[in-house]
């Protein structure tokens, strides 16, 4: 069975962009998510790093194996833009 591989990532991170690179180069079949426009695939990739919010994130059967770039990376909002704002505790 092949693996599967997905990769979490935004548009906006230029190591997203060598992550995807690197795979297409390696001709290798992913998945690739931009978690700043998919709130599922945010939760996601919230829950597979224990709320990590560090792109790229690379995962091979549901386990993380990379996050970032030779310890660079870009962190995005756990939250996103669209989703709506729980109003302060009084």
């Amino acid at each position: 069975m092949p693996e599967k591989v997905e990769l979490f990532g935004s548009r906006a991170c230029q190591f997203t962009s060598e992550v995807r690179e690197q795979a297409e180069r390696e001709r290798e079949t992913f998945v690739e998510y931009d978690v700043e426009a998919d709130a599922g695939a945010l939760g996601r990739m919230l829950e597979l790093t224990g709320g990590g919010c560090t792109v790229p994130v690379l995962v091979r059967d549901g386990r993380v194996v990379q996050v970032g770039v030779q310890g660079r990376g870009c962190v995005v909002s756990a939250h996103p833009a669209d989703a709506p704002i729980s109003p302060p505790l009084p």
